[in-house]
């Protein structure tokens, strides 16, 4: 396969990617809307140890979240004690880093197929993904399911050649390996034409050509902005929100996590929750946060394209849509195997 014409799409590729965005957003029951182009949605696809967790961090770091004298704790996406404690993600967490002018949410994949129903609703939330391989043993198991699903919802994963520092590996044999797992799972000829890049997370370092050690993670972020589609959503329609994860705070209590995909939402706004069996709660949006890194941030207002995390709603469960408070149209939940 030739690096050089695979890291950059070209113009048809470029719109039937954004095509698929579009059409995806009108099979979901949103109104028709626009790419959002500063935002980027990327759900992170990995088996154990094959350095996600290190990967985020140098997102944290060389994006300015994190100083460089800080203090941090490893692995930040494990931020789970069991986590870090057995180096496996049972939790998703959604990290949210600014770079030049887009604003890249990178939500975490549960890495087992006993969480399929979270992993499905995940890729729900993202127009892209990323597939993180180690250089020495290529795809694993633990991968297939996630990247099934992916690959099923019309996804062109970015692939990453990860730990390309150890030594005696040829970084080239995990690609085309990953390319036969592409051909097993029944990838389309797009997919099969994956942008891909050789990076170490370890060093913080990524690369088009393994034989030439990079500066930094710039060409990986770089293809991150180039090949996710940007969410399609229009700001000035009626709000609707879904929930995807829920959380909860010993003050606010329940915490809906989620995406906007079409209006705004603010705080302290008086809503409507649409719930499964079609019943409608009106309350009050009681604190709304946005992400910036790994912490929830106050904010105002946020609207389509932008994941938050809202609280107000005691009895919201994940699937359930928020709309205005005149009511609206419910998004489909998601259909789990």
């Amino acid at each position: 396969m030739n690096l050089s014409t695979m890291d950059k799409p070209t113009e048809a590729q470029t719109v039937d990617m954004q095509t698929s965005v579009e059409a995806k957003a009108a099979t979901n029951g949103q109104t028709e809307g626009k790419p959002l182009e500063h935002i980027r949605n990327i759900a992170i696809i990995a088996h154990v140890d094959h350095g996600k967790t290190t990967l985020v961090d140098g997102f944290l770091r060389q994006t300015g979240v994190f100083r460089d004298n800080q203090e941090l704790v490893n692995c930040v996406m494990d931020s789970n004690d069991l986590e870090r404690e057995r180096g496996i993600t049972i939790l998703a967490k959604n990290p949210a880093v600014k770079y030049e002018d887009k604003l890249i949410n990178i939500v975490d994949t549960p890495g087992h197929a006993d969480f399929g129903g979270e992993v499905e609703r995940i890729l729900g939330m993202v127009e892209c993904a990323l597939l993180i391989v180690d250089a020495g043993e290529g795809p694993m198991p633990q991968t297939r399911f996630v990247l099934r699903k992916a690959l099923e919802r019309g996804m062109r994963p970015i692939v990453v050649i990860n730990k390309i520092d150890r030594p005696n590996i040829d970084p080239h044999i995990a690609v085309d390996k990953v390319f036969d797992l592409f051909v097993e799972l029944g990838a389309n000829a797009e997919q099969l034409d994956f942008p891909y890049i050789f990076a170490s997370g370890v060093k913080g370092i990524s690369t088009t050509d393994p034989e030439i050690e990079g500066k930094d993670l710039r060409p990986l972020l770089d293809l991150m902005v180039k090949h996710c589609p940007a969410p399609v959503g229009n700001p000035d329609a009626p709000l609707q929100f879904q929930a995807t994860i829920l959380d909860y705070n010993d003050y606010l209590g329940r915490i809906v996590i989620g995406r906007i995909y079409n209006g705004r939402i603010r705080d302290n706004e008086q809503v409507t929750l649409l719930k499964e069996d079609g019943s409608t709660v009106r309350g009050k949006i009681s604190k709304l946060f946005t992400f910036h890194g790994l912490k929830r941030i106050e904010a105002t207002e946020a609207q389509a394209g932008e994941m938050v995390a809202l609280a107000g709603f005691s009895t919201a469960n994940v699937g359930d849509t928020i709309t205005g408070l005149d009511g609206g149209e419910a998004l489909p939940r998601v259909q789990i195997d």
